[in-house]
C-alpha cells in the first residue's frame, strides 16, 4: 500500500523552498535575495522603459497607419523650436506609481490586439469616440498630468499669445478647467459622431 516514501517527506522545488536551510548562512541567502532583486528591479524597469517610447507604440500597425499619420501633422511633432512630444509624452505618466498604473490599464489594448478589435482603418474609426472618450476622462481625471509635463499657466507669457488665446487661458485658470477642457483633438483628429456632451 506505501510506495516505500514516508507521507511527510514531500520532494520537489517548493518543499525546499519552504524548509529553513541548514546549508547556507542567513548572510548569504540575504546577500543572494539583494543582488537577485537588484537584477529584477534592473529587468524590470529596462522593460518598462522599453515599452516607453515612439517606436514601440507605433509599432502595431494600428497606431502607425491610424493616430500616429494624424499626430505627424500636428504641432506636437514638428514646431518652430524643435521640441516634439511622443506618445508617451502624453499618455504615460512621468512618476512611477501612476506610471505603474497607466502600463497595467494599458495592457487592454494587448487585448484588443489579439482579438483584432481595431486592426482596420475602419474598425478604427467606428471605435474612435469610443476611445476618445475614455483618454479624454482620464486626462481630465489626472487634471492634464502629462500635458503639465510641458505647459503650466504660470509658464504662458500672456503678452506673446494672441488676445483670443489669453483671455481664454486667464477663463480657464479662473474656473479651474484642465487642459483637454479645450483642447481635444490637439494631436489626433476629432471623431466625426461627437455629441455636445464630447465638446
Amino acid at each position: 500500500m506505501t510506495d516505500g516514501a514516508p507521507k511527510n517527506e514531500k520532494s520537489g522545488l517548493w518543499s525546499m523552498l519552504k524548509r529553513p536551510s541548514a546549508k547556507y548562512s542567513l548572510l548569504t541567502l540575504l546577500v543572494v535575495g539583494f543582488f537577485s532583486g537588484i537584477l529584477f528591479w534592473g529587468a524590470f524597469n529596462t522593460g518598462m522603459e522599453a515599452t516607453n517610447n515612439l517606436d514601440f507604440c507605433i509599432s502595431c500597425h494600428e497606431m502607425r497607419d491610424n493616430v500616429y499619420q494624424e499626430y505627424k501633422q500636428t504641432i506636437h511633432y514638428s514646431n518652430r523650436t524643435g521640441v516634439r512630444a511622443t506618445c508617451p509624452d502624453c499618455h504615460v505618466p512621468k512618476d512611477w506609481t501612476h506610471k505603474i498604473i497607466r502600463k497595467v490599464q494599458a495592457s487592454k489594448e494587448l487585448y484588443g490586439k489579439v482579438m483584432g478589435t481595431i486592426d482596420t482603418k475602419e474598425k478604427f474609426e467606428a471605435k474612435r469616440l469610443e476611445l476618445a472618450r475614455h483618454e479624454w476622462k482620464r486626462m481630465k481625471d489626472n487634471d492634464s498630468r502629462e500635458c503639465r509635463n510641458c505647459h503650466s499657466f504660470d509658464g504662458m507669457n500672456g503678452e506673446m499669445q494672441k488676445q483670443r488665446a489669453r483671455k481664454q487661458h486667464e477663463n480657464a485658470r479662473e474656473d479651474n478647467m484642465t487642459c483637454i477642457d479645450c483642447h481635444k483633438g490637439i494631436a489626433h483628429h476629432l471623431p466625426e459622431d461627437m455629441t455636445e456632451d464630447d465638446l
